[in-house]
């Protein structure tokens, strides 16, 4: 049985503690060494997820099996001092979404192949989502088909992982990384749905002989009523999640996951926490931050240097030769395109951050600033997040140091709405 603290959720919520965990789906290096580098301060375990076309079996589009990733994540624990006992690998949306252009069949040995090398590489916690039609198919599937292709992946799970896995059951949630147009109102998941997703899970699992695993289901993806859109958030409502909410008490063994969190306030990440929703994603929200970091420490430069400022124009020119990434989910004229690859709450320039070119353009900053103690009327200009925690001497004004903090001040949010101490 796996003694994953993902399993302490429900019954820490059940004795009536304020208690969540913060999962952090990225693969930049700086956001996970930030992210272990505040686990470490608050003595918390770190949950890294990756998806299942950002790390599978072929590479996915980060180059990444599951393997590469945890010694990726590994690699960078060592080097902030974070136990690796401590890291939980999950695995997100695992089933043949990266396929879903093939017949079922296809698509799903494809999805086992790919769920056999997450659970061989030992990640702890599998979110199964098999809701997507596969070529010939209806968009939306039935429920029962959903359940029971999730069973026939935790067959294999069960099979190949040395230590048995928690799993997370349930699709109903936005598109991943955010919507790609404005969106101005969500449904929140019907009660009833949500029983009864867990309700044909049972049963499918059942019918495969795997009660056990069952059992280690710990969590439900709904819709909470949260997303983002290129521009806007929509904000999450307590009054709209109430019944949802009460309807936890007739799971007794389940918490809820809340995807697509990013750019929610402080306030409602804790009355997130507080409805049950125990499992709170973030991903493009903490390369949005960093971002906002670089391009400001990149205006400093430019004042203390003389030269001009080099590295959103790069990055532009980077993205202008590789559309694939952003084209078809920015919408509009050639200005409101430009916007978008820079500033969209999306933030799909995250997939290029780890391209020679950009690595080589980040470096190259870093040398501009290399030394430099950042003059604080100049943090106060271009990085005003930062300007009072340098004035405290909470923060050394330098690059490295401002980088950090501009991620971590959206990870404190989530640690404090998870019931963390912070000091």
């Amino acid at each position: 049985m796996t003694s994953s603290p993902l399993l302490s959720l429900r019954p820490r919520r059940d004795r009536g503690e304020k208690y969540g965990i913060t999962s952090v789906c990225s693969a930049h290096p700086d956001v996970i060494r930030s992210a272990l580098l505040l686990g470490r301060s608050l003595g918390q375990p770190v949950l890294i997820e990756a998806t299942c076309n950002q790390v599978n079996q072929y590479g996915g589009y980060t180059g990444m099996t599951p393997a590469d990733f945890r010694g990726f994540v590994e690699q960078i624990a060592g080097s902030a001092g974070f136990d690796v006992g401590s890291l939980i690998f999950g695995g997100d949306h695992l089933g043949p979404n990266p396929w879903k252009h093939l017949p079922a069949v296809d698509a799903m040995a494809k999805a086992q192949e790919m769920v056999a090398a997450y659970a061989k590489a030992g990640f702890s916690k599998l979110h199964l989502d098999c809701s997507m039609g596969c070529a010939g198919e209806q968009e939306v599937l039935a429920d029962e088909v959903v359940a029971e292709r999730a069973a026939a992946l935790a067959a294999v799970s069960e099979s190949k992982s040395a230590n048995l896995p928690v799993y997370i059951i349930g699709t109903e949630v936005p598109v991943p990384g955010g919507a790609s147009h404005a969106v101005d109102h969500l449904d929140v998941t019907d009660p009833a749905a949500a029983r009864r997703t867990l309700d044909v899970h049972s049963k499918s699992f059942a019918k495969r002989g795997l009660e056990a695993a069952f059992e280690r289901v710990i969590g439900l993806v709904v819709q909470p009523g949260v997303e983002f859109g290129n521009a806007n958030v929509i904000a999450y409502d307590q009054d709209r999640a109430k019944s949802l909410s009460h309807a936890l008490s007739d799971m007794p063994s389940i918490v809820f996951e809340a995807h697509s969190t990013d750019y929610q306030t402080k306030a409602a990440l804790s009355a997130l926490v507080d409805d049950g929703f125990a499992i709170l994603k973030v991903g493009p929200g903490l390369t949005f931050a960093l971002r906002e970091a670089l391009y400001g420490l990149d205006l400093v430069a430019a004042e203390l240097d003389g030269g001009s400022p080099g590295l959103k124009n790069k990055l532009e020119a980077i993205m202008m030769t590789d559309r694939a990434h952003w084209e078809k989910y920015y919408p509009g004229n050639l200005t409101v395109q430009h916007v978008q690859r820079h500033y969209s709450y999306s933030d799909r320039i995250r997939y290029y951050w780890n391209q020679p070119a950009s690595r080589a353009a980040v470096e190259g900053l870093k040398q501009r600033l290399r030394n430099v103690r950042i003059p604080e009327t100049l943090v106060s200009q271009y990085l005003a997040p930062a300007a009072s925690h340098v004035r405290s001497g909470e923060i050394e004004p330098e690059f490295e140091a401002i980088k950090t903090a501009y991620v971590h001040a959206i990870l404190r949010d989530y640690a404090s709405a998870c019931g963390h101490h912070l000091s």
